[in-house]
């Protein structure tokens, strides 16, 4: 059933004040997948170039059970799937010398950025430029460069649109898993993001019943859209975390102290399973780096997790020499592909008890998965 809109805050303090006031939010039963769920990360951003629909489809093809759009918003209001709001590394804007005065610097949760911005672009605008792999280096995606140009930007209505024909001609239901960018910065430029994800998620009949799982790195804006999307079926949430001594954005623009280390204790566990669904954090919050770069000892993350009935994911398995762990490395180079050393990893955090992760390459997520079942 679809949701009526509701009022969601808009002021630029408004989701920030709203984390320190409180929201009014009830935690639910969630199943653990028989086997780790697939999660496209920005598509099959190792292959092709990322959040586009090149992307997008190579995932699906491999085997991913969700594909990952970060949004972001245009001049004009429309959610778009960037990475960033700063589209100077992954688009040709910097070649189209119409957009050469539109360069310029903002601070963005904290972070003085130089660039081009989506909220100074129409969609219009934007659907003129085309999109390239961000990751330079000699030998480093290379079969990702060799599509640089051929793909533009995409909204969140036509990602739900190729997502319903995808599904229908595989044969399969492909979820999807969309995170909200920069929350608190856009809402202070009066480009409030929830209130347009909640009116896409009603337009589309695929998305309204086929599986969501909403994450963000803030707080409040997770609280905000449980207590308007929470009562549908389909859809669960996803806190994000980023490294211990950071503060997630709105806690920092309300004045807080919270850090994403206190969310990972076990009293933090718990206040996050108040409001949503998954804790996701980062590949070594889990099983961290120790001598020569290989792993170390397990955190208790996961079992504290599930103890408090918090799914758990994490993010990001890539499959060059350069992003595995010691243990996993080839002497091919820093660049290199490197798909037997990554699936290796992934078997290795799976088998901590992930109920889901992202990859770069689905593929070779898919096949740990398989290998593992079979052994």
């Amino acid at each position: 059933m679809r949701m009526a809109r509701r009022d969601i805050l808009v002021a630029g303090g408004g989701l920030a004040a709203a984390l320190l006031a409180g929201l009014s939010t009830t935690a639910r039963a969630v199943t653990r997948p028989v086997k780790p769920v697939v999660l496209g990360h920005r598509g099959c951003s190792a292959l092709r170039p990322e959040h586009t629909l090149g992307s997008y489809a190579k995932a699906i093809a491999d085997g991913a059970d969700y594909i990952e759009p970060d949004l972001v918003v245009t001049k004009d209001g429309v959610l778009v799937a960037r990475h960033e709001n700063n589209i100077a590394e992954t688009t040709d804007v910097a070649a189209h010398p119409e957009f050469a005065a539109r360069k310029t610097t903002k601070l963005v949760d904290g972070v003085s950025q130089t660039g081009w911005f989506t909220e100074d672009f129409t969609l219009d605008e934007l659907r003129t430029l085309r999109a390239r792999e961000r990751m330079v280096g000699d030998g480093l995606r290379v079969e990702s460069h060799s599509y640089d140009g051929m793909f533009r930007i995409l909204t969140l209505a036509e990602i739900g649109d190729f997502l319903a024909a995808e599904s229908a001609a595989r044969g399969r239901t492909v979820g999807l898993i969309p995170e909200i960018k920069h929350s608190t910065y856009f809402a202070g430029i009066g480009l409030t993001m929830e209130d347009r994800f909640v009116r896409e998620l009603n337009a589309s009949r695929y998305l309204s019943s086929a599986p969501v799982i909403l994450q963000s790195f803030e707080i409040a804006n997770l609280k905000s859209l449980r207590g308007i999307l929470g009562d549908m079926p389909n859809v669960q949430f996803m806190q994000l975390i980023d490294d211990d001594g950071l503060r997630p954005a709105d806690v920092a623009k309300a004045g807080g102290t919270l850090t994403y280390g206190q969310m990972m204790t076990a009293d933090g566990l718990a206040a996050i399973a108040a409001y949503a669904d998954w804790v996701a954090p980062w590949t070594r919050q889990l099983i961290p780096l120790g001598a020569g770069d290989r792993l170390a000892e397990p955190k208790a993350v996961i079992a504290d997790a599930h103890r408090c009935g918090l799914l758990v994911g994490c993010y990001t398995f890539r499959p060059e020499n350069q992003y595995l762990a010691a243990d996993f490395r080839n002497d091919a180079g820093a660049n290199a592909r490197n798909p037997e050393g990554s699936v290796a990893e992934i078997r290795r955090y799976v088998g901590e008890g992930l109920d889901g992760f992202f990859t770069d390459d689905p593929a070779l997520g898919r096949r740990a998965l398989d290998t593992a079942a079979a052994t």
